[in-house]
């Protein structure tokens, strides 16, 4: 155990992980990814991702929390990847949310960017610093990427 220096804050709750699960979605290889050229990588995206999500996303997000018998309206925190305006749009259409409830991602959006699925943990960090989540809530963090694939965690505090 380290001894002295800065201790984090204790009083905010930290999440456990419910479940997560991957997605992939057949035929899509092409439409999102990374080629390494001689000048490093270069992104290789599809303009028709946003309609991918729309048209995808809710049956897997349904699929995954009925399992545990829950629906979308027993979430009270979604954490998501900032894979743009068009896709985070994408998303919220898809999941039939209200423009505020990925909030964060579009604040880490506008401040920091998209930084390809990474970018979720800066949304999740933003979140758990806010002190937001009370025990007993549930959220799900989504993350988007290559393949295409999605990747959902379960969580609950």
């Amino acid at each position: 155990m380290l001894r002295g220096g800065a201790c984090a804050d204790n009083t905010s709750i930290a999440p456990r992980v419910v479940a997560s699960r991957s997605m992939f979605f057949h035929d899509t290889e092409e439409m999102m990814g990374w080629r390494v050229t001689d000048h490093g990588f270069q992104i290789v995206l599809s303009a028709g991702v946003p309609d991918l999500v729309r048209k995808n996303l809710r049956a897997g997000v349904d699929t995954f929390l009925g399992e545990y018998r829950l629906t979308r309206d027993a979430i009270q925190h979604g954490l998501a990847h900032t894979g743009g305006p068009k896709v985070l749009q994408a998303m919220e259409d898809a999941l039939e949310l209200p423009h505020c409830a990925l909030a964060r991602s579009w604040k880490s959006l506008a401040s920091i960017g998209n930084l390809s699925s990474a970018s979720v943990l800066y949304v999740a960090a933003d979140f758990m610093d806010s002190g937001t989540a009370r025990a007993g809530d549930l959220g799900l963090l989504l993350s988007l990427g290559p393949g295409f694939c999605g990747e959902l965690i379960l969580l609950q505090w």
